[in-house]
């Protein structure tokens, strides 16, 4: 089982949006779908994860 299932769908959103920010500025619009969101985000762990979470809800990003 995948650990993004068990992020709440906030957390889910922000590391999403941190995600395409920091990891896919550079890629084109049509590219920077959830699901490769998703796919980096598996790559990059659960520890990892959990610390942009923090990084985005830190730093305002889950209300951008």
């Amino acid at each position: 089982m995948s650990f993004i299932n068990t992020l709440s769908q906030v957390e889910r959103d922000t590391l999403r949006r941190v995600v395409r920010l920091v990891h896919m500025k550079h890629f084109p619009k049509h590219v920077a779908t959830d699901y490769e969101a998703d796919k980096l985000i598996e790559t990059i762990g659960p520890e990892a994860a959990g610390n942009m979470i923090k990084l985005g809800m830190d730093r305002g990003i889950h209300d951008a």
